[in-house]
């Protein structure tokens, strides 16, 4: 075998194992099908939670100032 054969051959398996991984083929780092699925789940929540936080943080943003300081007054008085 020929050097130029050589180098062929590793660069053709250098690029099988990039398409396999890449296609979620390759090796996945020992994971199975429920910790991928628990993943998702919690990643959902979170997303959640922050569009949550977000929808809190635009309403406090677009709210007059009056409005604001009274709901800060209200909480005070309790």
């Amino acid at each position: 075998m020929n050097p130029f054969e050589m180098v062929v051959i590793i660069v053709a398996i250098v690029m099988i194992a990039g398409v396999l991984k890449t296609r979620g083929l390759g090796d996945r780092g020992g994971r199975g099908d429920a910790a991928d699925e628990a993943e998702k789940l919690r990643l959902r929540e979170e997303v959640k939670e922050l569009k949550e936080r977000i929808h809190v943080l635009e309403r406090i943003a677009t709210d007059r100032e009056n409005s604001l300081s009274r709901e800060i007054d209200e909480l005070r008085d309790r």
